[in-house]
């Protein structure tokens, strides 16, 4: 199983803020985005696995922890 979630605006936006998916083999970052909204995956969209930065291509395994994160504005 790998929970999958989302923080800040993306939550707001999906109107979600965590869910689970089985854990498949060769599942990348934006395959999951893909199999748990409906949305288009937004290029400026940050992710990580197991709380460490990573590229919507990285590969996810069984009992990862996915997370979706707007990108970070301020001055």
């Amino acid at each position: 199983m790998i929970e999958v979630k989302f923080f800040a605006s993306l939550r707001e936006t999906l109107g979600m803020e965590s869910t689970h998916i089985e854990a498949s083999a060769g599942i990348t970052i934006r395959e999951i985005w893909n199999q748990v909204t409906s949305k288009d995956y937004p290029a400026n969209t940050l992710c990580a696995i197991n709380m460490d930065y990573a590229k919507p291509d990285d590969m996810v395994s069984d009992g990862d922890e996915v997370a979706f994160f707007p990108p970070v504005t301020g001055g």
